[in-house]
């Protein structure tokens, strides 16, 4: 047995892209002048800063413009929307690229309420954003100030930490509390009221707290217990077919270098989920995309890394495996809905590494009974890509929805970003769609929310502005914020959006035809046939139709060359759906 070297594994202080230095509590000067007085606005501003927010994504409302003139100090850049919930799923988004807390900043009242949706949606994705909501001043706590409701309240069952701020002088204070709790276990989304008087009143700079950058977080670099370390180094030294999911806080963790090597010291089949994806490069020996649930039935130890066993695992029903192994950044996770033979909670690249490191080498026999399985999930892998590839390559008009996931893989590179934000035409790219490189898949994780799409997008492309983005979108979900184009054009952070065009919200259809017959199918769900790229023409944006398949491709290049946001608007078979939407497989 290997003895495990905690000293290779347990490094950094790292926590949220702020890294620690020196001891000081406070960063207040040492004076008493009662001259020198900060606003609460310019608290949260420095606060913020503080934490490595450097934009936040906002609707203007009276009760917090003073946020704003604290970030114009603070050197924060503000990005405006045209609705609140595009401004929480580009602070959700921004957050799952940079790694550090992002923020939208919203009124009170429905400003708050119209965010709701891309707060919930961080809670199931485990994204660390910061949702700041305005409030009618704590003078006229309960006599029916405008827009006065009880937020926290209404917040609190969806975040991890929900409060409203007391007092001028512990805005900065209670600011670096949320950021805390983001980051605390399993990442997730944080809430603060701020009433507009302790907003816009201004106290001695010396009576208010304000911590200093990262010295109000700890390193949550931890490996779980040891033992357990060695009893899963243990069942995969000897396992003769194990596999391995890769879920989404191997990108949280920015673990995809440990996870690499997991996978490659260990010889190990990997599927991917979620923002994993990338982890691995499309023609890695060890990836498999077709063959999980062959694998999942068949091995003899499957782990389990960074993903619930929710809906997606039917609910941990789908592992048959003698040995199951779960690792995970929270415990409230691990052993949810099925039992697990080792489980194991922490940083999951740091034990990633320590597992690896602990197995040293595979057993003989177990190494070429891997290979062997290898080779056998490869070959079932190969003949379900040759019965997809007519689909793939499918001539018809309209187009093939497996078409167009075809001709998106074929367009990405390793510098492309892919948003994926729809139901059916999403999870046809789900099958087919490889990002080439670690952190260039977004999609809305297991709340399933439609919309996420343009503020996925503008967000990945004020992170990565050299990176090319790519946002798929059914025509239902690009119809709920696809005006918002306008505040990405506006700030100059172009991306493409592909429509995928079936004039239906067409994963509800299929199940009401299946359920209620033909002539029931199009209840609720028909949109009518809409033509987006004429959209184009009133943002002054490149816009552009495609009907047949074969000009897919030159339609994509020429929105590649535009130099604008750009529509592509590509009209799908209506009457094709996914197999996972055939099986219903969501709702079982």
């Amino acid at each position: 047995m290997t003895k495990i070297d905690l000293s290779t594994t347990l490094v950094g202080s790292e926590v949220g892209g702020v890294k620690a230095v020196g001891n000081d509590t406070t960063n207040n000067d040492d004076t008493t002048s009662e001259e020198k007085k900060v606003s609460g606005g310019h608290l949260v501003a420095r606060a913020l800063r503080n934490e490595g927010v450097d934009a936040i994504f906002t609707l203007c409302g009276g009760h917090i413009s003073d946020i704003y003139d604290g970030c114009l100090d603070e050197g924060v850049r503000i990005i405006d929307v045209r609705h609140e919930q595009v401004a929480a799923h580009a602070a959700d988004g921004y957050a799952r690229m940079t790694g550090r807390l992002g923020c939208a900043v919203v009124t009170a009242g429905p400003g708050t309420t119209n965010a709701v949706t891309g707060v919930a949606n961080a809670l199931r994705a485990e994204s660390p954003m910061l949702l700041i909501g305005g409030q009618a001043a704590s003078t006229q706590h309960r006599m029916g100030g405008l827009q006065d409701i009880p937020h926290v309240d209404m917040l609190r069952p969806i975040t991890k930490f929900a409060s409203s701020v007391p007092a001028t002088a512990r805005v900065a204070d209670f600011v670096a509390m949320a950021a805390r709790e983001a980051f605390a276990g399993a990442f997730g989304p944080v809430y603060l009221e701020i009433p507009r008087d302790i907003l816009d009143e201004s106290v001695p700079e010396h009576t208010a707290r304000i911590p200093a950058p990262g010295r109000s977080r700890a390193s949550t670099r931890s490996v779980g217990d040891l033992a357990d370390v060695e009893r899963l180094s243990e069942a995969l030294r000897h396992a003769e077919r194990p596999c391995v999911l890769l879920g989404q806080q191997v990108w949280t963790c920015r673990a995809t270098g440990a996870a690499r090597a997991f996978v490659e010291q260990l010889g190990i089949p990997a599927y991917l989920n979620g923002a994993a994806r990338g982890t691995l490069p499309p023609s890695h020996p060890f990836l498999f995309q077709l063959t999980r649930k062959d694998a999942f039935a068949a091995a003899d130890v499957v782990v389990v890394v960074g993903t619930p066993f929710d809906f997606r695992l039917r609910y941990g029903a789908s592992l048959r495996a003698p040995t199951v192994a779960q690792i995970d950044m929270g415990f409230g996770t691990v052993g949810r809905n099925r039992d697990v033979e080792i489980g194991l909670v922490g940083d999951v690249g740091a034990i990633l590494h320590l597992v690896a490191e602990a197995v040293g080498t595979v057993e003989d026999k177990a190494r070429a009974a891997r290979a062997e399985w290898v080779a056998r999930l490869r070959d079932r892998e190969a003949s379900l890509v040759a019965a997809r590839r007519p689909a793939l390559e499918n001539g018809a008009a309209p187009i093939h929805p497996y078409r167009l996931a075809h001709e998106l893989d074929r367009f990405l590179t390793e510098d492309s970003i892919f948003v994926g934000d729809g139901g059916d035409v999403v999870t046809f790219a789900g099958n087919v769609v490889r990002p080439k490189a670690p952190g260039s898949w977004m999609d809305p994780g297991p709340l399933g929310t439609l919309g996420v799409g343009t503020g996925f997008a503008m967000a990945a492309k004020l992170a990565h502005p050299a990176k090319e983005v790519i946002a798929l979108f059914g025509d239902g979900s690009f119809a709920m914020t696809a005006f918002d184009i306008q505040t990405a054009e506006r700030f100059g952070l172009p991306y493409i959006a592909v429509v995928g065009n079936n004039s239906h919200m067409n994963q509800i259809r299929c199940g009401q035809i299946q359920k209620y017959g033909e002539e029931r199918g199009s209840v609720a769900n028909y949109l009518g046939d809409v033509d987006f790229e004429k959209f184009a023409d009133v943002l002054g944006i490149y816009g552009e139709a495609v009907r047949d398949p074969e000009q897919i491709a030159p339609a994509l290049e020429r929105a590649r060359e535009a130099g604008t946001c750009a529509i592509v608007n590509v009209w799908l078979d209506p009457d094709v759906y996914a197999p996972g939407t055939q099986n219903q497989t969501m709702y079982k």
